[in-house]
């Protein structure tokens, strides 16, 4: 049996059950209110809850986002307020100034304790005003910020409309926009637009993504033949994709786990396990996995990739041979070691808040296989883990990167090892082919940052500063 045919090394799993240095995951707010254009999205919670979201976004006041806070007061959490009215009177107001298409209730820690009826105060309001309500308890009992928007995408799944639900008469006006869209067009370009596409089940995709991202990773599935039936959240609420039993569903995001079960218990869609599209070898990898589903022959995707990582080679001269380790914080860890694995670095320890092994099994599974073939040791991965721990294995690893939260980067950056803030990636453009390299300029940026201090001979005094 050849190398190339053996097994991959079975990853090492641990749990500490640390605490959750984390970011709170009503954070999700400031990505998903630029997604969906037509939504408003009202937190309720306490002043902190406010705090943190005016510090936290650093939205401009110019800017009017799309958010507002219902703050608890000691009145509220004695229940001696009636919770219906200032909830109507708030929505009302919100209709009144901003008329969106949909309120997305946030609930957070505070409304948990006092066991605040969101979800049966929402239908009665909704049928009152006439707008949507999407009650979504994204609170800071999450592992992670980023579960943030599992939590909303999980709440707006069961809104997703299906066949039988649209009526004629939204039938004709989808219509009427399509020959808007067609307007000019000749017929035999219509058509051979569609022809493009191969005989496939309807197919939708789930995750928050800029728009830029989107089409990006809708047209190299075009290419392939495949057609996506929608995306899950869409642009606007009134867009949401339909969504019917035996729909084939597939993540682009390693925290989506609550919303791909809802879909698959609730809605009884079929998932796709495959690993996320970061990086040129997960973009590949999951385009493959969606296409086998499909009994498609993928093409050309060995060269895409190729040309990828040879687009790279400046940004890969620079980490090629370096270790990195991931304190764990936005759940994206096991496929940005993967890709960086790929890329040439070495990754002693993988710490992530939590694991649903059933989720990233497919991704888990890459992780294995990339370690096999690029040579290196699989990397430990720990679950909760704890940061004291962790920082006495940091010292005895001295790795020449920490991808790191927030809160630890300082420290660590004040005692000589160099960091990355976690965060950055989650907002970050980094899926699909075309954005991989915006992924190794935030990796590369401290390193980058040292070779200069080198050349201009201070990082001698950087490191004495830090020993005083």
């Amino acid at each position: 049996m050849t190398v190339a045919q053996q097994e991959a090394p079975a990853l090492n799993f641990e749990c500490e059950t640390g605490n959750y240095h984390t970011f709170c995951p009503i954070s999700c707010v400031a990505w998903l209110y630029q997604k969906i254009e037509d939504s408003f999205f009202l937190v309720i919670g306490t002043k902190t809850c406010g705090y943190f979201l005016q510090n936290a976004m650093g939205v401009m006041i110019f800017a009017e986002p799309r958010y507002a806070m219902a703050e608890l007061e000691e009145g509220d959490i004695s229940a001696k307020l009636n919770d219906y009215e200032e909830l109507k009177r708030l929505c009302d107001q919100i209709k009144r100034d901003r008329n969106p298409s949909v309120i997305v209730w946030i609930g957070t820690c505070t409304t948990e304790i006092i066991k605040m009826d969101l979800e049966g105060l929402a239908p009665k309001l909704e049928a009152e005003i006439g707008i949507p309500i999407v009650v979504a308890r994204a609170n800071g009992l999450d592992y992670a910020f980023t579960q943030g928007e599992d939590t909303v995408l999980a709440a707006m799944a069961q809104r997703c409309p299906k066949e039988a639900q649209v009526k004629e008469a939204e039938k004709s006006d989808k219509n009427a926009i399509q020959k808007l869209l067609n307007f000019g067009r000749k017929t035999d370009e219509v058509k051979a637009e569609e022809s493009e596409f191969k005989e496939h089940p309807p197919f939708v995709l789930f995750g928050s993504l800029p728009d830029p991202v989107v089409t990006n990773l809708s047209l190299e599935l075009k290419k392939q033949g495949i057609k996506v039936s929608g995306w899950l959240p869409a642009k606007r609420y009134t867009e949401l994709p339909v969504i019917e039993e035996g729909y084939y569903v597939a993540g682009v995001n390693p925290f989506l786990s609550r919303t791909a079960t809802t879909l698959m218990r609730r809605r009884k869609c079929k998932l796709i396990g495959a690993p996320f599209p970061i990086g040129p070898d997960g973009t590949r990898a999951w385009i493959e996995k969606i296409c086998s589903v499909f009994g498609i022959e993928p093409q050309g995707l060995e060269e895409r990739e190729a040309a990828i990582w040879a687009s790279m080679e400046d940004y890969l001269q620079l980490i090629r041979g370096k270790s990195v380790f991931f304190m764990g914080d936005n759940l994206l860890e096991v496929s940005l070691a993967r890709f960086l694995i790929r890329a040439g670095m070495t990754v002693p320890e993988i710490g992530i808040p939590y694991m649903d092994k059933r989720y990233q099994k497919a991704e888990l599974d890459f992780l294995a296989k990339t370690c096999q073939e690029m040579g290196v040791p699989a990397p430990k991965i720990v679950e909760k883990p704890d940061n004291y721990n962790q920082i006495q294995r940091i010292y005895e690893l001295n790795p020449d990167l920490v991808i790191t939260g927030m809160a630890h980067a300082n420290p660590l950056e004040a005692r000589g090892i160099n960091t990355k803030w976690s965060v950055e990636f989650t907002f970050a453009q980094m899926h699909g082919f075309t954005n991989a390299r915006d992924i190794l300029e935030l990796v590369t940026r401290p390193l980058r940052r040292n070779n200069s201090l080198k050349d201009l001979g201070w990082d001698k005094l950087v490191k004495e500063e830090a020993i005083v």
